[in-house]
């Protein structure tokens, strides 16, 4: 069900422009496409940290629609006048990993973090709620004094994704959906964290102020609840 999007043709086909969480690139990139076949308008796509989309939407970035990896910052920006009332919602719920890009180094327990085997990556907790989920896990599991050193600090998740892919650190917290193929795990090992470890990861949509004009604006947002968005999010290794 596409929610009345095929009533939308393609001479009101407009373009819209999407600050979109680094986590969220592969989905988002697949549902940008399904959005384009099926209702004709077009999503430019910007993927980045969502604390640095905060401060350039502050600065007069022109983006339409900022689809976070939090809940925080989609309710600041409607609190400073940026996003539009009433048009922000979770459109996933991610899953934290702890991941190595060999086989057999992370463990189903996570115990390989009381032993590490080289440096461990996360996103800059700053900038980046994984990076905050991260620390809180640590903290939970009494480390996050003992890893410090060991730490290295991606801009991202999608920079912390490549840390690990590349060798440069032995390990890594990144999104499920960064290392999921047709449904599953792909290459290398992980530990899923239970969610018990650190506060929920809701990513939440919102219509800033820019976009409340826009056509396409409010009909990407609309087919993010859509059910083809849906499978995709679902099988990229989110909740919703």
């Amino acid at each position: 069900m596409l929610l009345g999007l095929g009533l939308t043709v393609a001479a009101q086909a407009a373009e819209v422009q999407v600050a979109v969480a680094a986590n969220f690139t592969a989905p988002m990139q697949k549902i940008a496409a399904l959005f384009e076949r099926d209702t004709g308008h077009k999503a430019a796509l910007s993927f980045g940290a969502t604390g640095k989309f905060y401060a350039q939407v502050r600065h007069g970035a022109p983006f339409a629609v900022l689809l976070a990896a939090d809940d925080e910052t989609p309710a600041r920006l409607i609190q400073e006048g940026l996003a539009v009332q009433g048009s922000a919602f979770t459109y996933a719920v991610g899953q934290l990993v702890l991941w190595s890009a060999q086989a057999g180094v992370v463990d189903a327990q996570g115990a390989v973090l009381h032993k590490l085997p080289g440096k461990l990556a996360m996103a800059d907790p700053r900038l980046a709620p994984y990076g905050a989920a991260a620390l809180q896990v640590l903290a939970q599991r009494g480390l996050s004094e003992t890893l410090k050193p060991h730490i290295v600090t991606g801009e991202n998740i999608g920079q912390t994704f490549q840390f690990v892919k590349t060798g440069n650190a032995a390990l890594g917290f990144v999104a499920l959906s960064q290392i999921m193929v047709d449904g599953k795990i792909g290459t290398g090992s992980a530990w899923r964290v239970p969610a018990a470890l650190h506060d929920p990861i809701r990513q939440d949509a919102v219509l800033l102020k820019t976009g409340e004009g826009n056509p396409a604006a409010r009909a990407l947002l609309q087919y993010l609840r859509s059910d083809a968005a849906r499978q995709v999010i679902l099988a990229c290794g989110y909740q919703i």
